[in-house]
């Protein structure tokens, strides 16, 4: 018989990002394989309702937590009754023989609360949220970080896309053991970007850095405009994404003087990503805080060189002068330095980038999902 899995995920499409990303590949893998999926994200007061994408099922479920304030209590008693009613619904209805919470927030709350209450096996996976998630949830709310602890203590397994995020699930909230589960790319997009495109924009002959991602503070943005600012090569500066400092970038921009060198476009999504990172000479992956950096993936899929933050995620599968260079960030003069490196020496470009063709081909999305199938096996074997 067919197995039958919820992936049970914090944000969905139409949102993009890395986890969005992740589990729409991870979904569409698990479906090739004939196991039976169906994704349940967090309705984010859109009210979508239960939509397809990619020929998979999608739920957008109501989650409300409670608040302190007299007036979210209030809020919250009269919501969540209706709430949980349309996740037992959803159970119902598709019958899951496990849930696979993947980043834990609301989201992860009501799975293991749904998980207990049917005894179905529960899977976990952190993509960083305790440590990078741009709202501060888990300084914030007692409720998820205890949630969270007690999800652990009764899932099956628990998984984190890099070993950072794993000891930070071992100091903090009891892991005893996990498995990394790194993130994957896939083949070079075949559709059509969308959003701004590198043909819609005049970049001029200058060498174009790219940057792609949530423009937030973790994601250091404002530290890759000010190496652009201080580099001695002049070069335009191209920001793919959408966040709460865009116009904070643009105003840094404005004082550094980069004029038109600094292109904000946008969120776009793979085949626009891909498409960027082709126009570009060199992409930069500055964070401050980072889990994993997909980006690195789709820049060496891309076959152009990366330079990479040593801060965080991407360290732990990025060779340090073998597929990209690694640097922090914080100091703006050596990130400057380590792009002008690539840019000024095309040997050492070319060797960056043929290197990075080479290791991405460990990161399947379908050696990801073979990963979490072997999970399930062990999760839904019969007790002897």
């Amino acid at each position: 018989m067919r197995r039958r899995v919820a992936l049970v995920t914090s944000s969905y499409h139409p949102h993009l990002g890395g986890v969005e990303s992740h589990v729409r590949h991870v979904a569409s893998e698990l479906r090739a394989a004939d196991t039976l999926v169906e994704v349940w994200t967090v309705d984010r007061g859109e009210h979508l309702g239960v939509t397809e994408l990619d020929g998979v099922v999608v739920r957008h479920l109501p989650t409300p937590l409670p608040a302190r304030s007299a007036r979210a209590l209030v809020s919250f008693t009269r919501a969540a009754p209706a709430a949980w009613l349309t996740w037992r619904s959803a159970f119902r209805e598709f019958r899951p023989d496990l849930l696979h919470v993947q980043c834990f927030g609301p989201n992860g709350l009501y799975a293991s609360a749904l998980a207990r209450r049917s005894q179905v096996p529960l899977v976990v996976s952190s993509h960083g949220e305790t440590t990078a998630d741009d709202h501060h949830a888990f300084d914030t709310s007692a409720l998820i970080r205890w949630g969270l602890r007690q999800a652990i203590a009764t899932s099956t397994a628990t998984t984190g896309c890099a070993e950072p995020v794993l000891d930070d699930l071992r100091h903090r909230f009891g892991l005893v053991g996990g498995v990394v589960v790194p993130n994957g790319v896939g083949p070079v997009p075949s559709t059509a970007p969308s959003g701004v495109r590198p043909d819609d924009v005049d970049l001029g002959d200058r060498p174009v850095v790219l940057g792609v991602g949530r423009l937030e503070s973790a994601k250091g943005f404002d530290l890759l405009v000010e190496a652009v600012a201080a580099s001695p090569l002049e070069t335009s500066l191209v920001l793919a994404g959408d966040g709460s400092q865009r116009e904070p970038l643009r105003q840094l921009g404005a004082r550094l003087a980069l004029g038109e060198r600094l292109r904000l476009v946008g969120p776009v999504d793979e085949a626009g990503v891909h498409a960027w990172m082709r126009r570009a000479d060199v992409v930069v992956l500055p964070s401050r805080k980072e889990a994993f950096g997909i980006v690195a993936l789709e820049a060496w899929r891309a076959g152009t060189p990366l330079v990479a933050t040593s801060l965080c995620g991407p360290s732990s599968f990025v060779t340090d002068g073998h597929d990209g260079l690694l640097v922090d960030p914080v100091n703006t003069g050596a990130l400057a330095h380590a792009i002008t490196t690539v840019l000024g020496d095309p040997g050492r470009a070319a060797e960056l980038a043929a290197a990075g063709r080479s290791s991405v081909l460990g990161y399947s999305w379908t050696t990801v999902a073979d990963a979490y199938s072997r999970l399930y096996d062990v999760a839904l074997r019969p007790d002897p």
